[in-house]
């Protein structure tokens, strides 16, 4: 399993305190240090939407003027966004065996999808 996110985000030490809590083992992927790539974001946008990846509830979002929102209308320029600025990228993102799961968290989900 590996769990992607920023060190420093409130949710995503949520998600890595419930894992510990429930003896879970996970990779812990940081993509401010070790970035995302192309087919990465592909394979989440399959899973979750493009528009849930891309997480326009955040603070790096909402900094975007609206034109600069506005040019964020396709997966292509959605991928290059989050590339450049991976703390718009909704978190944590789990993966088991290379298929992502979970975005966000939320316990019930978690306990659903993970608990043994």
């Amino acid at each position: 399993m590996i769990l992607y996110g920023i060190p420093n985000c409130n949710t995503v030490k949520k998600a890595q305190d419930w894992l510990k809590e429930k003896n879970i083992a996970f990779e812990f992927h940081d993509f401010k240090k070790k970035g995302i790539t192309d087919e990465k974001l592909k394979i989440w946008f399959e899973a979750f939407g493009a528009e849930t990846v891309l997480n326009k509830k955040g603070i790096t979002y909402k900094k975007l003027s609206k034109e600069e929102q506005s040019v964020l209308n396709n997966d292509n320029a959605i991928i290059d966004y989050l590339k450049q600025n991976t703390s718009a990228i909704k978190r944590p993102v789990v993966e088991i065996n290379n298929e992502p799961v979970l975005i966000g968290f939320d316990e019930n989900a978690y306990a659903a999808k993970l608990a043994k």
